[in-house]
């Protein structure tokens, strides 16, 4: 599947760090996959997550709305 991204324009999470904290990435792959792709910006040559834009848009708002909290 990397290989498959490599052309990916992957944007980090504003929550990573240079320290090895939190290191997500997304990219918009929607013209060559149709999905959204999520990785570890640790491991960019490691599996992607592919989500179609739909599902990554109700993820995001549930995250939004509070719904993954663990408290």
């Amino acid at each position: 599947m990397a290989d498959a991204l490599a052309d990916a324009a992957w944007k980090a999470s504003t929550y990573s760090n240079d320290t090895g904290g939190s290191c997500v990435e997304v990219a918009d792959v929607t013209r060559t996959h149709s999905c959204i792709g999520i990785r570890d910006s640790k491991n960019p040559a490691g599996p992607a997550l592919l989500f179609t834009p739909d599902a990554f848009t109700g993820f995001i708002t549930g995250m939004n709305e509070g719904r993954f909290n663990r408290s």
